[in-house]
């Protein structure tokens, strides 16, 4: 049976911390997951326009099989230097995988693209390395979601996106999830409140609407094809994975995706899912195992996909409503 975490959040993955940090004039943020020791991850990517940072190393075949943190950023391919600012904190703690006399910290990183969302884009520098640190400096076991970090300027077809988590406990087993929601495509059903989610909320944690009604002849309402999109997301266990099978549990998470937003893995959007796994617990039966490991992290994702919208607050300039400001 599958069991809401204790704190509904991807940190009930013991050993795991997230940081957010974000600029409201910029309206855009990072956000860091971090560990206390380098751990396993892997990556897919479905979107057909993603932006990325080291996920090459990634692949099962490489030399590195671990990493020091995860970086999801705004702010398109200038997020990409949000991981710059996570190093020198890595580098600072003495983190990093040894080559001879050096630490080399190893960040991985998905962008989003919030450069058209009412924002004073006008910056002389670019602000994502900064920003990196501070969410590195920031990371904590607990921390807040909807209109912060990574999702501070994220938006949907029709509502204003965010950062969102889940998680769930099966056989002593932890899985949690963790996204920045800025989809092309939308995450409520036809006109209503509901959420595309809802079959699988667990209590009400983003409401408790139920389903709504789905007119399946309409063509999906999009954001403008020029308008930017990407929906990028962290799934972690404490389960000893190895890096193949890291990326096997991203592949099925992508899955959660899919059931979340309407449409997803479009050609205009960069949809990825980093896996990370902390080793903490041992499977008992490798291969079913990790048949439950896939869709636990697919069911978390869509949970935390609709949290992300649920929990997001208004601020200036918002070209686009909340969850709460349209239903709530």
């Amino acid at each position: 049976m599958f069991e809401k975490g204790a704190k509904n959040l991807i940190t009930d993955v013991a050993g795991l911390y997230v940081g957010h940090a974000q600029d409201d004039v910029i309206k855009t943020g990072v956000t860091v997951l971090t560990a206390e020791r380098p751990f396993v991850a892997g990556v897919h990517i479905m979107g057909g326009a993603p932006g990325t940072r080291e996920t090459a190393l990634l692949s099962p075949e490489r030399l590195v099989q671990e990493v020091d943190a995860l970086v999801l950023s705004g702010g398109s391919a200038f997020g990409l230097d949000a991981a710059s600012g996570v190093m020198d904190g890595l580098r600072a703690a003495g983190r990093g995988f040894a080559v001879g006399d050096q630490q080399v910290p190893i960040v991985p990183a998905a962008i989003l693209f919030d450069l058209i969302n009412g924002g004073d884009k006008a910056w002389g520098q670019n602000p994502y390395a900064a920003l990196g640190r501070a969410a590195f400096e920031a990371a904590s076991a607990d921390f807040d979601l909807g209109t912060v970090g990574a999702g501070t300027g994220a938006l949907t077809a029709d509502l204003k996106g965010g950062l969102g988590s889940a998680s769930v406990t099966f056989d002593g087993i932890t899985v949690g999830a963790l996204v920045a929601v800025n989809a092309l495509g939308r995450v409520t059903i036809g006109d209503g409140p509901q959420f595309w989610a809802a079959p699988f909320e667990m209590g009400a944690e983003f409401g408790g609407l139920g389903t709504g009604a789905f007119d399946p002849s309409a063509r999906p309402l999009v954001k403008g094809h020029r308008d930017g999109a990407t929906t990028i997301a962290i799934v972690a266990t404490d389960a000893i994975l190895t890096q193949a099978q890291a990326t096997r549990m991203a592949t099925a998470a992508h899955d959660g995706m899919a059931r979340a937003i309407y449409p997803a893995h479009t050609p205009m959007d960069g949809d990825l899912v980093f896996a990370a796994a902390t080793g903490a617990r041992a499977l008992r039966d490798p291969l079913m195992d990790t048949l439950h490991l896939g869709n636990a992290a697919a069911l978390c994702l869509s949970r935390a996909i609709a949290r992300a919208v649920y929990e997001a607050t208004p601020a200036a300039h918002d070209p686009l409503p909340t969850w709460a400001e349209k239903f709530g």
